[in-house]
């Protein structure tokens, strides 16, 4: 399977699940990923994104400081599969023993690599789904960035909240 490094375009809100939702965008394609994602998640990946620290350490920065604590690092993490509506990741650790590969949420993952600054890569196949191989849990959204953007154009901006795009 081919990967692509991406980046977090921005996180938004589907007005139809009240679900937040991170879109990722590769750099060697014009496509978007949007994936839907948990609140708390989205929350962890909208401070980091704006660079707001917590008063305690919240999951992801105790994850952080465990595999620093533990001499690891983490080398990058991957989407890499959708399977029954539901995506896969793995987060690449190093360790002095060698590489190891844990399996994640992707939600977890990417917030793991905005505190770790670690690459994130997607499965092109995902990219590449067609539209309408989706679920009533992760409702149909274009994978054309302007596309994308005309839907999020379209949502009260009061409604996001604390996300932006």
């Amino acid at each position: 399977m081919k990967m692509l490094e991406a980046n977090i375009e921005g996180l938004a809100l589907d007005m139809t699940t009240n679900t937040p939702v991170v879109v990722l965008s590769p750099k060697e394609i014009d496509k978007v990923l949007p994936i839907w994602i948990g609140h708390a998640e989205a929350w962890a990946i909208a401070m980091e994104l704006s660079g707001v620290d917590s008063n305690r350490p919240m999951t992801h920065d105790l994850l952080k400081r465990v595999i620093e604590t533990l001499g690891a690092t983490v080398e990058k993490i991957e989407i890499t599969e959708l399977k029954e509506q539901t995506f896969y990741a793995l987060i690449h650790v190093m360790t002095e023993n060698g590489e190891h590969q844990i399996d994640a949420r992707p939600s977890d993952s990417l917030a793991l690599a905005l505190k770790t600054k670690a690459t994130i890569f997607v499965n092109e196949e995902l990219f590449n789904q067609r539209e309408g191989e989706s679920s009533a849990e992760t409702p149909e959204m274009p994978t054309d960035p302007e596309s994308l953007r005309e839907r999020l154009r379209k949502i009260n901006p009061e409604d996001f909240g604390k996300y932006s795009l």
